[in-house]
Formats: structure tokens, C-alpha cells, sequence
């Protein structure tokens, strides 16, 4: 694809890791946004070395040399994931009608910034569609015969909305009682395994008890009967595995550092129909749905029993 001129606006979120934080600020300086947006929590004050680590971030990211409005939103004090991600994306979107988000742990292909940039003009009047993500979790299977595909899952390891949809957002999800007892919700995921998954995460952030701000986030789009709009090919790779991140510490998760590549020139799918069958691949092979359905207790029985034949097989042997 030739050179490609980039048009919208990026947030980048950053917080304490100053060399993931490096390698995504390369790819953005290489995309050159018009206006660059960055938005970092305060350290924790009970966190040794880490006012240093903050610091170190907030100056890599302010090195901006490529011709670029930029505004800063620096926390003094640690505000936690869900208030200051959330509120950085809020403050955001007071200056932007729409635009591009990215963590600091989020590495992103050059492909991706077109992607976003095309898709948020091509859909900006269209409220069937409420996110563009940068992930793709299909394991190289294409989904119909366009250049991306329509999904209920908002993968946000990079990706881009507007203004208006955002606004939808509500971190409490106090409309989730109510509906959590209609038939919208069962609409919504008919699977009850992965209807049964989703509800214990929305009762656990009704009630409290999760900080973060992603799954509200996913919530509200799925109240307001939004789709993603998911690339065939994965535009975005999380290199952030491992014990110092906030939420993805397993080292032996399939998705670390997962590959990404070009997506070329668009081909836009006929309709805006929702892709059920990555849904479901999405549910078993990312969430863990295949192993809900098949629990590993139910082999047990079975796996000692053939065990037990295996010595009785081998006493008649011998």
C-alpha cells in the first residue's frame, strides 16, 4: 500500500512501563496523527521506583518531533485502571468528534491506522456500528469475503469510535438489573454458557467488585445493540504479558505478542450483518468457552478407568 496520509487524532494511554511504552510511540511517530492525545495515571505512592518509571513514560511520549498538536493529561495521583482510562477517554473525546486508542502495552501494525481512519469515516452516521477494533482472534480463518467482518466483541487492544458512541458509556451499568431480565439480554447471547459467563462478569461490576473499565465498556455497546467491526487479519499485537502488567500477567496465554500483518486495500462487506460463527469461535478458543463446555472433570472418570484397564491389560500380558 502506498504511503497514507493519516487523518484522525490518537490517544495513547500510558502509565509505568517505560519500554513497551517505546516501542507503540515508534509505530504512532511512523503514523504521524495530525493531533496526538496522552493521557497517564498518577504513580502509586506505595509502589517503589515507580514515580521513576512514570516519569521515564512521560517523557518518551512528550518527544514528539513530526508536526503534531498535542495535549497532555498527567494524573498527580493514581487514580486506578477503570477511573483513569475511562476518564482519559472521556477528556478525549471533549476535543475529538472521533478517533484512535491505544495502551502502551498495544503494538500496533501501520495498516491499523488506515483501517481506523477509513472505517471511522465510512461508518461515522451508521449506529449499527459503535467500534473498530485492531484484533483478530480467528487463528487465520477469514470471515466471509471482505477485508473485515462485523462482530458483538469489542477487542480493545487497540481501536477507534466516536464521539457519540462513547456517550453510551456507563461504568456502573446501573441499566444492568433491569436488563439482565429481558429478552434483549437473551437475544443478545444465546449460548447459555456464554450467557451464564457474561452475566457473573456484569453482576461482579454492578456489585463492584472488578476494576476495570473495559467490560462496562462492552457492556453499554451491547445494550445499545452495537457491533465491532473486526479486521481478517490482526492488526494489533499485546506485547504487555507478564507480572508487571495491570490485567494480562499470564506468560503462557496464546495471545502474547500474537503476529500481526498488512491488511491492504479495503474491500467492504455487502451488509452489516453480525458474524455469530466468529462469536462463537471468539467465546471457546479466547474466553474459554471450549473448556466450559467440555470441563475437564467430566475426563476424569473416563481417564481412570482407562488407567485401570491399561494394568489389567498389561498384568494379562505378562
Amino acid at each position: 500500500m502506498e504511503a497514507y496520509t493519516l487523518n484522525t487524532a490518537v490517544l495513547f494511554l500510558v502509565f509505568n512501563r517505560p519500554d513497551t511504552t517505546a516501542q507503540v510511540f515508534e509505530e504512532i511517530r511512523k503514523a504521524e496523527p495530525p493531533r496526538l492525545y496522552i493521557a497517564a495515571d498518577g504513580p502509586r505512592a506505595n509502589r517503589e521506583g515507580e514515580a521513576e518509571k512514570v516519569a521515564k513514560v512521560r517523557k518518551i511520549v512528550t518527544e514528539v518531533d513530526w508536526p503534531c498538536e498535542v495535549k497532555t493529561l498527567f494524573r498527580e495521583e493514581n487514580l486506578g485502571c477503570k477511573q483513569a482510562v475511562s476518564g482519559g477517554i472521556d477528556w478525549f473525546f471533549e476535543h475529538e468528534e472521533q478517533g484512535i486508542i491505544l495502551e502502551d502495552d498495544c503494538l500496533p501494525h501501520q495498516d491499523f491506522f488506515y483501517f481506523c481512519d477509513e472505517l471511522l469515516r465510512l461508518y461515522a452516521l451508521d449506529d449499527r456500528v459503535s467500534v473498530i477494533t485492531g484484533n483478530n482472534f480467528q487463528d487465520g480463518i477469514k470471515r466471509g469475503e471482505a477485508s473485515y467482518y462485523f462482530s458483538k466483541y469489542n477487542h480493545i487492544w487497540g481501536w477507534a469510535t466516536w464521539r457519540h458512541e462513547w456517550q453510551h458509556y456507563q461504568s456502573e451499568l446501573l441499566f444492568w438489573p433491569e436488563w439482565s431480565q429481558t429478552n434483549d439480554w437473551l437475544e443478545m447471547i444465546q449460548d447459555p454458557i456464554e450467557r451464564n459467563y457474561w452475566s457473573q462478569i456484569f453482576e461482579q461490576m454492578y456489585a463492584g467488585k472488578i476494576d476495570t473499565w473495559d467490560y462496562p465498556w462492552t457492556a453499554s455497546i451491547w445494550y445499545n445493540g452495537g457491533l465491532t467491526a473486526t479486521p481478517n487479519v490482526n492488526l494489533v499485537s499485546n506485547i504487555g504479558f507478564g507480572p508487571d502488567a495491570t490485567h494480562t500477567k499470564s506468560v503462557g496465554s496464546s495471545l502474547i505478542a500474537k503476529s500481526t500483518g498488512a491488511i491492504g486495500i479495503l474491500e467492504h462487506p455487502a451488509e452489516i450483518v453480525h458474524d455469530k460463527d466468529a462469536d462463537r469461535y471468539v467465546f471457546d478458543n479466547t474466553f474459554g468457552g471450549k473448556s466450559m463446555r467440555f470441563p475437564r472433570s467430566i475426563f476424569q472418570p473416563l481417564k481412570r478407568f482407562v488407567r485401570w484397564l491399561q494394568k489389567i491389560l498389561r498384568r494379562s500380558i505378562t
